[in-house]
């Protein structure tokens, strides 16, 4: 793969959202041949992005922006620089991961702070809202497992090299360590104890490449596979921060669809074991599972008192889920699977 990456910018201040803007932007840097024959279409969802669809006669591409001030109600900022982790991280991915799992880059500007790869062809779905409209494929959750156990297995492997190219984990303090774990242990001092240790024995913890936003909302199904997006907080660390990650979205999913309940737990359950599974020949596989526990506590009590609250949940739900993850922290399971079925225990309790 050739990745162009485009000189300085002339165009200060550029938004890729605005078309008067982007339109001459993208032809001076000879990506479009002639704006008369190319569309743009914003893409919503991201709050630390602006990500336009181009489509052009001969091929189609995403772009994408970091947000110096991201689109939270809390104050919540971070340096647009880390676009060009992403960068390096969609280069990487593309080797360590199964083939066609990951989007190919094609060209990055440093100056604007902007990045392209390949738009995913259609049709395909985004596997979050697939999850949302309970449309629960359970070859969708052995691949999220096989998926996530492959980059953390493959990149351990190549340790050496990977820890120092990404050794930078300033864009994962500030987007990951400090708005979920710092800031919920603020607005619940009850927390606190438990956060500041898994802060402190996370930033200790570096094993693994660690994709650092690994949900539902950054797949996309195409023909009945899985491809990864959004790698802006990647970093060599401990792999179990998005094995927790990863089980909050599908716990929390049990906890707002009553209905399906017991197929979310069974998808956490599965999630994990085809994980698990896949990582057996890996130096930190004994050790992974007790911080994975402990991650998923973390992050199921940051998605209702961080900085970044799940959004589907209603108000009702994150106090319920707060008041059920404190209390599973006062004594935290040691593995997995007692966690997920404790956490579905508590839903069902008065």
């Amino acid at each position: 793969m050739s990745v162009q990456r485009l000189p300085a910018s002339s165009h200060e201040n550029l938004d890729i959202e605005n078309p008067a803007a982007l339109m001459p932007y993208l032809r001076s840097h000879h990506l479009i041949n002639d704006a008369r024959h190319a569309s743009m279409r914003v893409l919503k969802g991201g709050v630390s992005n602006r990500t336009v669809l181009v489509i052009d006669r001969s091929r189609s591409f995403v772009l994408k922006q970091a947000l110096s001030k991201l689109r939270t109600a809390a104050d919540w900022f971070s340096d647009p620089r880390r676009i060009h982790t992403e960068a390096l991280g969609l280069q990487w991915l593309e080797k360590l991961a199964p083939e066609g799992s990951i989007t190919p880059l094609l060209f990055e500007d440093g100056d604007q702070h902007v990045i392209a790869m390949a738009a995913v062809p259609e049709p395909h779905e985004n596997w979050k809202t697939l999850l949302l409209n309970e449309d629960l494929d359970f070859a969708h959750v052995e691949q999220f497992g096989e998926l996530l156990a492959s980059i953390h297995r493959n990149s351990s492997r190549q340790a050496a090299i990977l820890a120092e190219l990404f050794s930078d984990r300033s864009f994962f303090d500030a987007l990951r360590l400090e708005p979920y774990y710092r800031y919920s242990a603020e607005q619940i001092p009850e927390s606190a104890q438990f956060l500041h240790a898994l802060v402190e024995d996370t930033w200790n913890t570096r094993v693994a490449l660690v994709h650092g936003d690994y949900s539902p909302k950054n797949i996309l199904v195409r023909e009945g596979r899985l491809i990864l997006l959004d790698h802006e907080v990647i970093h060599f660390g401990d792999p179990a921060f998005d094995i927790g990650f990863a089980l909050t979205h599908l716990l929390s999913k049990a906890h707002h669809l009553p209905h399906s309940q017991a197929h979310f737990r069974n998808a956490a359950q599965l999630f994990w074991e085809r994980y698990f599974n896949n990582v057996q020949d890996t130096p930190w596989r004994t050790t992974v599972e007790p911080r994975a526990v402990r991650h998923t506590l973390g992050c199921l009590l940051a998605r209702v008192a961080g900085r970044s609250p799940l959004e589907y949940l209603t108000e009702s739900e994150r106090t319920k889920q707060k008041a059920i993850v404190l209390q599973l922290m006062m004594q935290p399971p040691q593995y997995v699977s007692d966690l997920i079925s404790a956490f579905h225990g508590s839903l069902n309790c008065p």
